[in-house]
């Protein structure tokens, strides 16, 4: 895949992960639709914890965004394949599969 492919799959990924993350995190538009943590279960508890869940999703996909524009620069530095980690070559494998990718797959592997 050419920088000019990447730099396109990168971008069309981020402005993908951001409407994403926004759907997740926006504010109710029901203001009442108030979360609260009762002693029992009800609509209030199923609502928290609906919510605890899309919090927990959007930082899940702000991770992967934090590691698209790490790619996207780089693309700019004309490091991009590079590990962050231990400098070495990202195998083109993984880069196809995940063009975000910015650590090799031992880096990877180790920092989970």
């Amino acid at each position: 895949m050419g920088q000019v492919a990447v730099r396109t799959a990168l971008e069309e990924r981020r402005a993908q992960l951001q409407r994403e993350i926004g759907a997740l995190t926006a504010r109710p538009r029901d203001p009442m639709a108030a979360v609260s943590f009762g002693k029992r279960v009800g609509d209030g508890t199923t609502e928290a914890v609906e919510r605890l869940n899309a919090v927990g999703a959007a930082q899940g996909l702000d991770a992967i965004l934090r590691d698209v524009e790490r790619a996207l620069a780089k693309l700019d530095m004309g490091s991009y394949g590079v590990c962050d980690s231990c400098g070495a070559s990202i195998p083109a494998e993984r880069l196809e599969a995940r063009p975000w990718s910015v650590l090799c797959v031992t880096c990877a592997s180790a920092s989970v």
